[in-house]
């Protein structure tokens, strides 16, 4: 199989480069050549997709899947993608369960109401660049498009920076802000899996969009912590507060206390996408734990882990906000 990566150098670029030399395919990168690339028997082909021109070299030979990281401005999956068109068999867009229009609905499937985007845009949020490069794709690939929403993606080499947060900040130990309920269901992919089951539906010939995450419950907010302790050897105590105490405190879901939603929460739907269709197609998640020692071991490699790349804001709570908040919860309790 031959396999282009348009991407490649990051997080689930690279989960998915190492998935298909780990089967055997002859794998090619298309990338600004910025980061290295990992490994000797990748191709890499340099280039800015940005850039129209650089696009040209992918259409001088035939490619059975290409896969795409990309998550800027939808022009960019709308040039690839129209350069491709007659050269790739399959083509797949790592998207994002954020596409759907908000709220998010609880154990909403792929046929929920999408937020209002253009193939063709220059600008946008988020989700509204994610849609606009499924638009993008479907307009060049048709039936022959794939696109993997995916919840949140934790494990080795994250570059939004949630789980690692979590897990620098109970390895310095002491007491640590604990969002609850414990027993508050979580829902997650590793990049890992998703690089596998992307190939393998996109090898199966599969085709339309996915929401692609484990089942809702799959670890909780009290287990993940747990791991995260248990990972680090830290001395950690878990100082558990109630969502309420929290909203009383200003402290904002997801962002301050990456990963955590409180329950009654509008966008608890992120933690809670239907994804029985991805499922019945073989998606198979490994145990959390795993996926907390792996990233844990990643970020063990360096003096200092490199600042996300994927997040234009920074991620968790700061050490003086949490000492205040920790402080207002023992004289509360």
């Amino acid at each position: 199989m031959r396999l282009l990566v348009l991407g490649g150098s990051s997080f689930v670029g690279r989960a998915l480069v190492e998935e298909g030399l780990a089967r055997g395919w002859a794998v090619a990168t298309f990338n600004r050549g910025t980061r290295p690339a990992g490994d000797a028997d990748v191709e890499a082909i340099v280039g800015d997709r940005l850039v129209p021109a650089d696009l040209r070299p992918l259409a001088a030979r035939d490619w059975d899947v290409v896969v795409d990281t990309w998550s800027g401005i939808p022009r960019a999956v709308r040039d690839s993608a129209s350069v491709l068109a007659r050269r790739a068999e399959r083509y797949a867009l790592v998207s994002s369960a954020s596409v759907y229009a908000p709220p998010p609905p609880v154990d909403g499937d792929e046929h929920a109401p999408k937020v209002t985007a253009s193939p063709d845009a220059e600008e946008g949020d988020y989700p509204e660049r994610k849609r606009g490069a499924e638009l993008a794709l479907h307009a060049a690939f048709g039936e022959r498009a794939l696109a993997a929403r995916a919840g949140t993606i934790l494990g080795p080499r994250e570059n939004v920076g949630r789980l690692p947060w979590w897990l620098a900040r109970i390895a310095r130990g002491g007491a640590v802000l604990a969002p609850g309920p414990r027993d508050l269901p979580l829902q997650f992919v590793d990049a890992r899996d998703l690089a596998r089951w992307l190939l393998d539906a996109a090898a199966a010939g599969r085709s339309g969009p996915y929401n692609v995450a484990s089942r809702r419950g799959h670890a909780t907010m009290g287990a993940l912590l747990d791991a995260c302790v248990a990972a680090t050897a830290s001395d950690a105590e878990l100082v558990w507060m109630p969502p309420g105490f929290l909203a009383h405190q200003a402290i904002e879901p997801w962002s301050e206390l990456p990963i955590w939603i409180p329950p009654d929460h509008p966008f608890i739907g992120l933690l809670a996408i239907g994804v029985e269709r991805v499922h019945a197609a073989g998606l198979r998640t490994r145990p959390f734990e795993q996926t907390v020692a792996d990233t844990w071991g990643w970020m063990a490699g360096f003096d200092e882990l490199p600042p996300p790349t994927e997040s234009t804001n920074p991620v968790g709570l700061a050490p003086e906000r949490e000492r205040q908040v920790l402080a207002a919860w023992r004289a509360y309790a």
